[in-house]
């Protein structure tokens, strides 16, 4: 994922115990530090505070904070690999049935990214990356209890699910407490960075589920759940002993606030439905897909899926830099409408060649579609802060107001940032129901990738009539 340069919240610190760090000696330029990790100045903006340990500090929590997330997204989508193996494990459940149990932790997930942001300035960035890891012990092991009874209820199955939704919030909370480290000319590379690491998660859990859970005799799916707590406990120590909290990382209620009264918040949230919540959707529905579609088929081959996705992800940003976010959405848009024709063309022919080779398309449109869509959010909201509502063309304007403007804009990007992300979110949970609905009232996919090509459609000019239509309030800005 491409992270926009816009802030968002987080926080972190540095302990005197730490031995690996040379911290100077307290000054001007020094964070001060007191117990539980707590770092009571930080002031990446000062380069003389960034030499003088602040990058250390703040590279030290990125990694750890990487990693963290990189789990979360592995447990959220654990179930998108273990449910089409649920069948040879001796479980009677419907399609539709199964589809709810890849669906209901994006649900899940979407919910929680809010609420995680927001976790962050009140417990601590470090603070919360333990406690968040921690939480994954419950879906990863309640996973490995129930896969073992084929007689455990539909309804207990659901819940257990569910919990995998723990991993989703995470990302909101990584990103904003990554965010709280570094200065601005940094942030959008370290925001990036931590976000393509933890979409990895996604494709390193379908690779390697499917290894351990047929290793020896037998289908043992609880190792699903197992092989995913020595990481979690490994994750929750490393942040307990490394990471820091910042006390100057404060919520910014208002900033949400601000954002869910301007209508390019609810605009791009739309779009990045199209483009997070295909990748998220897909990802998790592929797995189910190949083994419903193409039996034949191992499915570790569903891994490459988001292995693509994720890392093209940066590459959508890049590329939004020199030609602009909107226009790399709308071609995102027209390729995942190819991929999913393409896809159309194999079902009916039963072509897996030409049926994988199209989700692939998908998956790399999605990734970059990513990547433009959130680099378009601060361009959007710079764009748009000319006082007294004009949004580009005001022939006078004062520049302290304009100053003003501006900064309220940030503030108010930060927030669309967190609402975009759980928004998107959901479309994690609309596919996999998407290719229920289809599979139940047609007994086909074709018309849930019919539907899906009708709305990237929809959403191209939604985009292209917003931000690049002649005579459109933004047009000229380059967005």
């Amino acid at each position: 994922m491409s992270a926009p340069t816009s802030p968002t919240t987080h926080e972190g610190e540095q302990s005197a115990q730490h031995a690996t760090v040379v911290v100077p000696a307290p000054g001007p330029t020094a964070p001060r530090h007191r117990s539980g990790r707590w770092i009571d100045r930080w002031d990446p903006e000062d380069p003389t505070f960034w030499r003088d340990g602040g990058r250390t500090v703040a590279r030290r929590n990125l990694w750890i904070s990487v990693f963290a997330e990189f789990l979360g997204f592995a447990v959220w989508a654990l179930w998108s690999i273990v449910v089409p193996q649920l069948p040879a494990a001796g479980f009677a459940l419907t399609v539709d049935q199964q589809f709810w149990l890849i669906a209901v932790p994006s649900l899940v997930g979407a919910t929680l990214r809010i609420p995680y942001t927001f976790a962050v300035p009140v417990f601590g960035g470090r603070n919360w990356t333990v406690a968040s890891a921690l939480l994954l012990l419950l879906p990863t092991a309640a996973l490995a209890v129930v896969v073992q009874d084929p007689g455990t209820p539909f309804g207990v199955m659901l819940a257990v699910a569910a919990l995998a939704g723990f991993g989703g919030g995470n990302f909101a909370s990584s990103m904003a407490n990554i965010s709280f480290f570094y200065p601005e000319r940094e942030k959008g590379k370290a925001l990036g960075l931590n976000a393509a690491g933890g979409n990895l998660g996604t494709a390193v859990v379908q690779l390697a589920v499917p290894l351990v859970i047929v290793a020896g005799a037998g289908v043992a799916l609880e190792r699903a759940g197992l092989m995913m707590i020595p990481f979690v406990l490994l994750a929750a120590f490393l942040a307990w002993r490394f990471m820091d909290n910042l006390s100057t990382a404060k919520a910014d209620p208002r900033s949400f606030a601000a954002a869910t009264r301007n209508r390019h918040t609810w605009i791009i949230s739309f779009l990045y439905i199209g483009t997070f919540g295909s990748f998220i959707g897909y990802a998790g529905a592929f797995p189910m897909l190949l083994k419903g579609q193409f039996p034949e088929v191992t499915l570790s081959i569903a891994f490459l899926g988001a292995l693509v996705g994720s890392v093209t992800r940066p590459l959508g940003g890049l590329v939004a830099d020199r030609v602009g976010g909107t226009r790399v959405t709308i071609a995102s848009y027209g390729v995942m409408a190819l991929g999913a024709f393409g896809a159309i063309q194999a079902l009916q022919s039963h072509s897996f060649g030409l049926f994988f080779a199209s989700f692939l398309v998908l998956f790399v449109a999605t990734g970059i579609g990513n990547g433009s869509t959130y680099r378009m959010i601060p361009a959007v909201f710079q764009a748009s802060a000319v006082p007294g509502g004009a949004l580009d063309g005001a022939t006078t304007v004062d520049p302290e107001a304009l100053d003003a403007a501006r900064a309220r804009a940030r503030k108010a990007a930060a927030g669309c940032i967190g609402i975009a992300g759980a928004v998107g979110a959901f479309g994690g949970f609309l596919i996999p129901r998407g290719f229920a609905a289809s599979t139940s009232l047609a007994g086909s996919l074709v018309p849930a990738l019919w539907t899906f090509i009708g709305m990237y459609a929809v959403m191209a000019v939604v985009a292209w009539a917003v931000y690049l239509r002649k005579g459109s309030a933004l047009a000229s800005a380059g967005i």
